[in-house]
């Protein structure tokens, strides 16, 4: 069973201060125990909803609801391809194609190093840059085919996927 450090507990008790409704820090929460853990499996779930004291399928729900959330380990580098009706009528589904080819990945698979996760993603709101990607934290695009080797490459040089809520910032109330 998988548990969150004191750490974690403790900036997300924090977190909950920061808002008149201690339910409005859930998100942010989640991410700090993602950040920790890699994932969101069961059992950190419930550990969370305990913190809020809230019902564990409701911090399921949103787990589940929010692409940005994973129920599974991924990879150190996260790939999302948009596949909204703008990416799709620019080529997106060959941008799909050639990442899960270079990878030897299925869409919503991990690499078997460990290196990158491919998530097909149903709109990361950058339709004037379509067909476009998420590459970690940077918005890529127009993207070409030819593209995606490079795009790779320069990805795996990087530090990975950024948690967008650090410590720090759930301590500072």
């Amino acid at each position: 069973m998988t548990t969150l450090s004191e750490k974690t507990r403790q900036s997300i008790l924090k977190l909950q201060e920061r808002y008149p409704e201690k339910r409005s820090a859930l998100i942010p929460a989640l991410h700090l125990a993602q950040t920790e853990v890699g994932y969101l499996p069961l059992d950190i779930q419930k550990e969370v909803a305990d913190l809020f004291n809230i019902d564990p399928n409701e911090v399921n729900g949103v787990v589940t609801f929010y692409d940005m959330f994973y129920e599974k380990p991924m990879g150190k580098h996260l790939i999302h391809v948009c596949k909204n009706v703008s990416c799709m009528l620019r080529g997106a589904d060959g941008i799909l194609d050639q990442v899960c080819q270079k990878l030897q990945v299925a869409p919503g698979g991990t690499t078997a190093d460990g290196e990158f996760s491919v998530i097909p993603s149903e709109c990361l709101a950058a339709c004037d840059r379509a067909p476009m990607m998420l590459v970690d934290d940077k918005v890529i695009g127009p993207v070409q085919e030819y593209d995606v080797e490079r795009i790779l490459a320069d990805a795996k040089k990087g530090p990975g996927h950024p948690s967008p809520v650090e410590h720090t910032e759930a301590n500072h109330a």
